[in-house]
């Protein structure tokens, strides 16, 4: 009797990526946080990522009149405790990950960064989701442990010369990604 082999067939990259990253979330377990900013109930940790980028800030007036810089955008890449590169985080705010899952959030809650001279640690809820993937059940994210990221001193910024001038201010911070626990 012959028996016939059926080759195996290689899961899709993202696939892969998605599995272990999944696999990889049941470990995690949410940061000691301030309280403004914890997770809803019922919420667990699905996804960690660290960011090193930039906050990009435009120069410009505002509402009082007086000259500021005026955040328009992050622009960080995230990367996994091991740190490979696994997305990217841009304007939305929004974050992307390699397997072609993405999020986009709205600020709800903020707590000062225990350094004085790094941007506030924030809860973010989900706005919108794209693809599949890790980030795609999203319910809310936590950015933590941040370094730098504060706009330019506002003297730096005269809107009569320098309207418009972007400054792109070094940042790093933690991401923790939520969603509903599952039944």
């Amino acid at each position: 009797m012959i028996t016939r082999l059926c080759p195996l067939r290689a899961a899709p990259p993202a696939t892969l990526m998605g599995l272990a990253a999944l696999a990889h979330a049941q470990a995690l377990a949410p940061p000691e946080v301030p309280e403004a900013i914890k997770a809803p109930a019922g919420e667990n940790v699905v996804f960690r990522a660290h960011a090193t980028g930039a906050q990009i800030y435009v120069c410009g007036r505002g509402a009082d009149g007086k000259s500021q810089w005026t955040l328009k955008a992050p622009d960080a890449e995230l990367r996994d405790d091991q740190g490979a590169l696994v997305g990217h985080h841009s304007a939305g705010p929004s974050w992307r990950h390699n397997d072609g899952s993405e999020v986009t959030g709205k600020a709800v809650a903020r707590s000062e960064s225990p350094d004085a001279d790094s941007i506030p640690w924030l809860l973010v809820s989900a706005t919108a989701h794209a693809g599949r993937g890790v980030l795609a059940r999203v319910t809310s994210i936590q950015r933590i442990n941040t370094v730098g990221g504060q706009p330019p001193p506002a003297k730096t910024c005269d809107p009569a010369r320098h309207k418009g001038k972007e400054a792109r201010v070094p940042y790093r911070a933690d991401y923790y990604f939520y969603a509903a626990a599952s039944h």
